[in-house]
C-alpha cells in the first residue's frame, strides 16, 4: 500500500495542489491549513510523510516537530517555502528534517522528493527559512542547494573549498560554516593570499620566532595558530605561491606547524575554509597548483551561483540592502519601484552581490531613493563603466565616419560582455531595445544564445 501523507500549508491553492498530485501518484493524503489542525491530524493518525510550509500563521513547522518526533515510528519531514537561510538550514539539519522545496517548485520535482524521502532510511538538511539574522539572502534554488550544503558540512572536521565569482559572498559562507561548526566559540581568522605580499606570506600564515630574519624582533604568532580552535579562512587560495602550497599541504596532512626560525612544530587543531575565483581544476592543468594540495584543500567544494543565475532573489537582496542602508545612515530609503526592479532584474551584474550592493549604497547618496527608473539606469551604466571598463580598442588608422566609430565602440562593448546584451546595454548607457534598433541600422549581428 502506497505511503500516508500529511499536507500542511495556509495556502488554499498550494495545499490543493499538492494534495491532488500527491493523490494522483497513489498515496494516501491528508490536508491541514494550520498549525492546529496539524496536530489533530497527527493524533489521529500515523503517517509516513509530513510535507508541510514552514510558515503556518501565527506558528511555524519547527514547532511540530516535537509532535512528529513522538510518534511511533516518526515521519519524514519535507518543509516548503518561499524563504531560506542557513540558520534554519542549520535548524532542520539537527531536527532531522529530510528536504526543503524552495517555492516556486514543479510538480516532478515534488514527486521525485516525496519518492525519495520515503525511499531513504536516513535523513538529509534541509534548508529552510525565517532567521532575521541570516548571513546570506535569498530563496532561488540554486542558493538553498548553497544553504543545505553548508548544513551538511558544517559540523564536520573537513577542509573546505567554496567556489565563486567575485562577490558572490564566499566570506559569508566561510562564516556559516564556521558559525555552525563545531567550534562556534572559537576565533574566525580571515587572510587573503592574493593581498600580501610572497616574502611575507610565510610568516603571515605560519608565524615566526625572534632573529629568524633581519626585522623579526620579537615573535609573531601567524594566522594559523591564531585560529587555534577556531577556522582559519584562507581566502584567494589559488594565489598561493607553490611553496606555501607544499607547506599547506603538509598542515593539512599532520595537522602540524612550524614557525620561521622554530626548531620544532606545533600541533594546532583548526577547521580550514578556502575560497577562490579560480578554476583550480585548469590551473591545475596549466601547472600553476599543485594536485595533491588541491584534494586536500576540497574534501567538500560548495560552489556559489553568480546573481545572474539566480535573479528572482534580486528584489530580497534590495529591500535587505535597503534596510541596511537605513540603519547605517540613520534616514528612510525608498525602494525600487515595479520598473526599476526590472532593470535591476535586467543586468547581467558581473560584479555579483557586491555590485548591488555598491550600487543601492551609490543610489541612497545620490538620489534617496529606487524609484526613477530613467536615474536608476544611468546609476547602473555608471557603475558599469566604474568597474568593468571596455577593453582598450587598438589604434585606428585613417578617417572613419560617425556611424562607423559607433559600430566599431558598440562591437568593442558587446565583445567585452561576451555577448551579454543586457550588460552591454548597460555600459552604453542605453536601453535594451535601442541596442536592438543599432544594432539592425549598423547591421551588427547579435548572438540569439546570448540574450540574457
Amino acid at each position: 500500500m502506497k505511503a500516508t501523507i500529511l499536507v500542511v500549508d495556509d495556502d488554499a491553492a498550494m495545499r490543493e495542489m499538492m494534495t491532488l498530485t500527491l493523490r494522483k501518484e497513489g498515496y494516501r493524503v491528508h490536508a491541514a491549513a494550520n498549525a492546529a489542525e496539524a496536530t489533530r491530524e497527527i493524533g489521529r493518525h500515523l503517517f509516513d510523510l509530513v510535507l508541510s510550509d514552514i510558515y503556518l500563521g501565527d506558528a511555524t513547522a519547527l514547532e511540530l516537530l516535537d509532535e512528529l518526533r513522538a510518534a511511533d515510528p516518526p515521519p519524514r519531514i519535507i518543509l516548503v517555502t518561499a524563504h531560506g537561510s542557513v540558520e534554519t538550514a542549520a535548524a532542520a539539519q539537527e531536527a532531522g528534517v529530510f528536504d526543503y522545496l524552495a517555492k516556486p517548485f514543479t510538480l516532478d520535482r515534488l514527486v521525485e522528493r516525496v519518492g525519495a524521502a520515503l525511499a531513504r532510511t536516513s535523513g538529509e538538511p534541509a534548508a529552510v527559512a525565517g532567521d532575521p539574522r541570516s548571513m546570506i539572502i535569498g530563496s532561488d534554488p540554486s542558493i538553498v542547494e548553497v544553504y543545505k550544503a553548508v548544513a551538511r558540512v558544517a559540523p564536520l572536521p573537513l577542509p573546505v573549498l567554496v567556489r565563486g565569482e567575485t562577490g558572490t559572498g564566499k566570506e559569508l559562507v566561510a562564516r556559516a560554516l564556521h558559525r555552525f561548526g563545531a567550534h562556534p566559540e572559537g576565533p574566525f581568522v580571515p587572510i587573503n593570499c592574493g593581498a600580501i605580499p610572497e616574502n611575507l606570506l610565510e610568516s603571515e600564515l605560519f608565524g615566526h620566532r625572534r632573529g629568524a630574519f633581519t626585522g623579526a624582533e620579537r615573535d609573531h604568532q601567524g594566522a594559523i595558530e591564531s585560529a587555534r580552535e577556531g577556522t582559519i579562512f584562507l581566502d584567494e587560495v589559488g594565489e598561493l605561491p607553490a611553496m606555501l602550497q607544499v607547506k599547506l599541504l603538509r598542515f593539512l596532512q599532520d595537522g602540524e606547524i612550524r614557525p620561521v626560525g622554530a626548531d620544532r612544530s606545533l600541533r594546532v587543531p583548526v577547521r580550514v575554509v578556502a575560497a577562490t575565483h579560480r578554476d583550480l581544476r585548469r590551473e591545475i592543468g596549466q601547472g600553476r597548483f599543485r594536485e595533491d594540495f588541491f584534494y586536500r584543500l576540497a574534501a567538500y567544494e560548495i560552489r556559489l551561483p553568480a546573481l545572474r543565475e539566480r535573479t528572482s532573489d534580486i528584489p530580497v537582496l534590495v529591500e535587505h540592502l535597503c534596510r541596511l542602508c537605513e540603519k547605517r545612515f540613520g534616514r528612510e530609503f525608498r525602494g525600487p519601484s515595479e520598473g526599476a526592479l526590472r532593470v535591476l532584474e535586467e543586468y547581467s551584474w558581473p560584479g555579483n552581490v557586491r555590485e548591488l550592493e555598491n550600487v543601492v549604497q551609490r543610489a541612497f547618496v545620490d538620489l534617496g531613493s529606487l524609484a526613477d527608473v530613467d536615474a536608476l539606469r544611468r546609476l547602473i551604466a555608471s557603475s558599469a563603466q566604474t568597474n568593468h571598463p571596455p577593453a582598450p580598442r587598438p589604434a585606428i588608422g585613417g578617417d572613419l565616419t560617425l556611424e562607423e566609430l559607433e559600430r566599431l565602440h558598440i562591437r568593442g562593448v558587446l565583445e567585452r560582455c561576451g555577448g551579454n546584451r543586457s550588460r552591454a546595454a548597460a555600459m552604453l548607457g542605453i536601453e535594451r531595445k535601442s541596442l536592438y534598433r543599432k544594432a539592425r541600422r549598423l547591421g551588427i549581428e547579435l548572438d540569439p544564445k546570448e540574450n540574457e
